[in-house]
């Protein structure tokens, strides 16, 4: 017994399935994680080695080249970049999509094993950190204060951290900028000379006295105690009264040698928020919890905590990706709302019935219902690209059941009483259509689930949810609109119908619908009787697309405005930090003057491209809420632009906007990446006049708004030259002179110091006064034997230019560059560009690779996207030549997809759209969808060609007798898709781009094939049966009919 039979006979239990099934889906829905993108982490390792007291240079040199060398041999690594600070070498490891890594960790850390005996004897050991998307912040505050800013770090601490810590699905809260406590010990190297002690002495003095020794047991009575000699630090005035020895029977302090501060940390970096001072309170969250639902329940708490925070501290939100997330599902749930709307009023157009209407729009709740259901069971969440996939699943939902019910209203007209006998009957006509046609459909998504990288993830996501509530509408079209067809609907009643509202809908759509057949049937025929404009039409169209895929400008993932903009700052190479503030409070006068900002907070001595230096800031810009800013004058694009070119007039300053990148890991922003290499080791001088050379031919190109690089080889710099000879003579190594002068210039790090559960720090140095010129080097000593020897002995100091930092990319060394697209202009435009550019300035032994984003669009080019295409066609032509038993009638179906392929690009050109990830996948998902919708006219010419028709009369009468289902499923599909296309707010780019390939593709692709279809099979079905004959089967009354009419239509025309 077939499945529709058993949902026939009983309706009853048919109906308590499917309620059950949305009692289930309503319960996923409601424990639905809900993100910005699905998850997918990029597969980052990072490697970091810190070395006290090396510079930049010799950090590249001993640390990170040695390490580099081991770690390029693990498996699977695609790339890998180093810098070199001074202190520290961070080394970033980028591996293939497929790779495990958690088997990618072991690797490393067994090459970082085998470094360790290469690597300096007194460097730290590496750690080792995966990232994840989740260690970026979903929230960031900007926190305020006038009279609590000095603690304003234990304040918060005491008051709302832990309340934050403890909100469930937060992973860290961090600050970052606020004032930091510490206790520095300021040494005066004359009174350490006089009293013949040592910077080792007193760092090793300050540790042993700074802790809590058990001493064992002692009995008292009937009681057992623990002897307990306390040392820690409580206060910092036992610092200063620590005793260091004796001399002369005097007792030595530490305060007669040094002076203690208990203090903030001196500054090198100072934020302030619209004109005020304060920090940054960053909330990340847990790899899986919902970050709608914990950034929610963040807000909440700091809302209690600032009822007992002191009242001049004031919170305001910088970045807040929850509300990009909810104003982007809100918009998407909007548009598919609309869509539903649309869907039922077409179909009620076409069919006129509302009990009909009914039963096909039941169908769509519980595709969606169903599909959250898998989204749960999968453990994905809700977000822009599994609820797009699910707008436009609304059109393709009801196809389904549009065949059936249009398939059993065909039975009453042709004269069915029986409800029963209409509906089953009705269903061993369409059946197998609609098998084959989801079938097909659900095929072409079969090869991006193969596909690695951020487009694979897209595509899968978007390809696993569409094809997943596709199959569920074929399965309801099958057992439970068959079921309701045969409880509801019921044969026309005549003239009772007739003078209804319905009865005169229907009357009006029939005048019209008969007209657009009669002009339909004799275009068809035209074709038929002039073949040879079908192979015409079809090599425009393939010619059109090859043009329209090559000339249409492409990206990865639309930039989307997220009401954050970014600012990065860097000024003169040495410049303080009070020349670095002067700027920013000019540019402070800019933002201002924008309307569309709502507010902003700064950071001088940190730039979010630049890195820590006193000649770097940034600027962080929360702009108004999208309803604020309707119009794409007002959009981020449109602020973007208009920053960067009131930046401009600042003179021998370089400042630029941009905004974050759309999946986080995956660079600063909406610029291109660019690693340029010296694959010569030559001088780097050289290599940097040939970058900035390349740089500025960049910048002559329209295409290109700026190419710049934060690098710079002029830092002033002191070098210091130990002369190891006199070192050697005076039995000192050369470590040691190193390690005072270090010591006393750039501070040493001693110990800890605890005051109410909170830890600070105690730092070492030598005074201001005997530190500012190199006149201080007579005023540090290191210990000769036993007399105290001045360190400028030892060294001598040299005045030079050099780098900042020293970069490596994939073992070469590297100068990092970005490039921002022009407006009107995308991401693989530019590419082109700074491929001819490369070409034409950049010498032998030079080239660059792409990074972030911008590697993941190269790699995953238009020959990726075709090769996609072309097996997706190919996966069609098996099913469907399975289905018909023939090599030849599959051609029919694939040679009408080129007419819609052209239609969506040919839609994205006219709009100025990009030929990225939503556009492509919008193309998959119409692949399956023309071939679904010419199936239904090949399935039924095959059908009235094995009862007896002819090759002529049974394409030409399967034409006219698909075309209102054809219609009905093309224009519920255009009609669902207008929202989406039309969209506006967050996440509007990718929406337009997806609803535009989709309707563009529709339109041309069904105006097509209704006409071409038809004449191919007529084409292809004559050859096959040159072959072989058709299988036969005995003709009922009404093909009888049709034939009759098919002939006398055909000598009349």
């Amino acid at each position: 017994m077939s499945i529709y039979n058993t949902a026939v006979n009983k309706p009853i239990s048919t109906l308590m399935v499917f309620l059950a099934i949305m009692v289930l889906g309503v319960a996923s829905y409601i424990q639905l994680p809900v993100d910005q993108y699905p998850k997918m982490d990029p597969p980052y390792i990072t490697v970091m080695a810190t070395y006290p007291g090396a510079n930049a240079a010799d950090i590249e040199e001993n640390v990170a080249k040695i390490l580099e060398d081991q770690l390029n041999s693990v498996d699977d690594l695609k790339e890998m970049t180093s810098t070199s600070y001074d202190n520290l070498a961070v080394i970033s490891l980028e591996f293939e999509w497929e790779v495990n890594l958690d088997e990618a960790s072991n690797d490393v850390r067994d090459a970082v094993d085998k470094a360790m005996n290469n690597l300096p004897d007194d460097i730290d050991r590496p750690t080792i950190m995966r990232f994840n998307t989740s260690m970026m912040p979903i929230l960031i505050y900007a926190v305020t204060a006038k009279e609590s800013y000095p603690g304003i770090d234990k304040i918060l601490d005491d008051k709302l951290i832990t309340r934050l810590n403890r909100v469930d699905g937060v992973a860290s809260v961090n600050i970052a900028g606020s004032p930091v406590r510490v206790v520095y010990v300021d040494l005066d190297p004359n009174k350490l000379d006089a009293y013949n002690l040592t910077l080792e002495q007193i760092g090793n003095k300050i540790l042993t006295e700074n802790q809590d020794i058990s001493s064992g047991n002692v009995k008292m009575g009937d009681m057992d105690y623990t002897l307990r000699v306390e040392g820690e630090f409580d206060e910092s005035d036992q610092i200063k009264n620590l005793v260091l020895g004796t001399q002369n029977n005097k007792t030595i302090y530490l305060h007669d040698v040094a002076t203690v501060r208990d203090t903030l940390k001196d500054i090198t970096l100072e934020q302030t928020i619209n004109r005020g001072n304060g920090g940054v309170l960053m909330v990340t969250k847990q790899t899986d919890a919902n970050a709608v639902a914990v950034a929610n329940q963040a807000k909440k708490e700091i809302e209690k905590a600032m009822k007992e925070l002191p009242s001049d501290i004031k919170f305001q939100i910088i970045s807040d990706n929850s509300d990009f997330i909810v104003k982007s599902i809100n918009n998407l749930q909007e548009s598919l709302m609309y869509a539903l709307i649309f869907v039922v009023l077409v179909v009620f157009l076409f069919l006129g019935r509302w009990r009909a209407t009914f039963i096909i729009a039941l169908t769509i709740p519980i595709s969606l219902i169903v599909a959250f259901i898998y989204l749960f069971a999968t453990g994905e969440s809700l977000n822009v690209i599994s609820l797009s996939s699910l707008s436009i699943a609304i059109g393709m939902e009801v196809d389904d059941a549009i065949v059936v019910v249009e398939a059993v209203q065909s039975k009453f007209d042709a004269g069915y009483k029986s409800p029963y006998l209409a509906t089953k009957d009705a269903m061993g006509d369409v059946t197998m259509a609609i098998v084959s046609c989801t079938c097909v459909f659900m095929a072409v998504f079969i090869p991006v689930t193969f596909m690695g990288g951020t487009s694979g993830v897209f595509y899968t996501q978007f390809g696993i949810t569409m094809a997943t509530a596709v199959g569920i509408s074929m399965i309801s079209a099958l057992t439970l609109c068959p079921a309701l067809c045969a409880i509801m609907m019921r044969p026309s009643d005549g003239t009772k119908s007739a003078k209804s509202i319905n009865g005169r809908v229907r009357a009006a759509y029939n005048a019209s619908f008969n007209a657009v057949l009669g002009k339909y049937k004799r275009g068809v025929m035209f074709f038929i009787r002039h073949r040879w404009m079908v192979w015409t039409s079809l090599a425009v169209a393939v010619a059109l697309l090859v043009y329209l895929m090559s000339t249409t400008k492409t990206g990865l993932v639309p930039q989307e405005d997220q009401g954050v903009i970014m600012v990065n700052v860097s000024i003169s190479p040495g410049s303080t930090l009070e020349e670095t503030t002067k700027v920013m409070d000019r540019l402070e006068n800019i933002l201002k003057d924008t309307p569309e900002i709502e507010h902003y907070a700064r950071v001088a001595g940190y730039g979010l491209i630049s890195g820590q230096g006193t000649s770097y800031g940034t600027i962080i810009i929360r702009l108004k809420d999208w309803s604020e800013r309707k119009g794409k004058e007002h959009s981020s694009d449109a602020v973007v632009s208009r920053l960067n070119a009131q930046f401009q007039s600042l003179k021998e300053v370089q400042v630029f906007s941009f905004q974050p990148a759309m999946i986080p890991g995956y660079g600063m922003g909406n610029s291109l990446e660019l690693n340029l290499q010296d694959m010569t080791g030559g001088d780097l001088a050289t290599f940097y006049e040939a970058a900035i050379q390349f740089l500025g031919a960049l910048n002559q190109r329209p295409e290109v708004a700026m190419a710049y690089t934060s690098y710079a080889i002029n830092f002033p710099q002191i070098s210091v030259e130990v002369d190891a000879a006199k070192c050697k003579h005076a039995g000192i190594s050369p470590s040691a002179v190193l390690d005072a002068v270090g010591s006393y210039c750039g501070g040493a790090y001693i110990s800890n110091y605890n005051q109410y559960g909170k830890v600070y720090r105690v730092m070492m140095q030598a005074s201001p006064e005997y530190r500012l010129d190199e006149q201080a080097l007579n005023n540090m000593f290191v210990r000769n034997g036993t007399e105290m020897a001045p360190v400028s002995q030892f060294v001598t100091l040299k005045q030079v230019l050099g780098p900042e930092t020293a970069n490596r990319f994939n073992l070469y060394s590297t100068i990092t560059a970005n490039v921002n697209p022009a407006d009107g202009y995308s991401s693989g435009e530019v590419q082109k560009v700074i491929e001819e550019v490369a070409a034409q300035s950049l010498p032998a032994g030079y080239g660059y690779e792409y990074g972030g984003m911008a590697r993941e669009e190269a790699s995953s080019g238009g020959a990726q996207t075709v090769f996609i295409y072309a097996i997706c066609i190919f996966l069609i032509y098996l099913i469907l030549a399975c289905l018909y038993e023939s090599f030849l009638i599959p051609f029919a179906v694939i040679f009408s997809v080129p007419f819609g392929l052209m239609g969506s690009f040919l839609f994205a050109k006219i709009l100025g759209l990009e030929n990225n990830i939503y556009l492509q996948t919008g193309v998959i998902m119409l692949i399956g969808l023309l071939a679904k919708t010419a199936i239904l006219i090949t399935e039924y010419a095959i059908e009235r060609r094995r009862k007896g028709m002819g090759i002529v009369e049974s394409a030409y009468s399967a034409a006219q007798v698909r075309l209102r289902p054809i219609l009905m499923t093309v224009l519920t599909m255009i009609f669902g898709m207008l929202p989406l296309m039309f969209s506006s707010g967050a996440g509007a780019n990718g929406n337009s781009s997806l609803g535009t390939g989709v309707v563009g593709g529709m339109a041309v692709g069904t105006l097509a094939l209704l006409f071409v279809v038809p004449v191919f099979y007529i084409i292809f079905e004559f050859l096959q049966e040159k072959i072989r004959k058709p299988m036969e089967e005995e003709p009922d009354v009404q093909v009888l009919l049709e034939k009759e009419k098919s002939e006398v239509e055909r000598e009349r025309k």
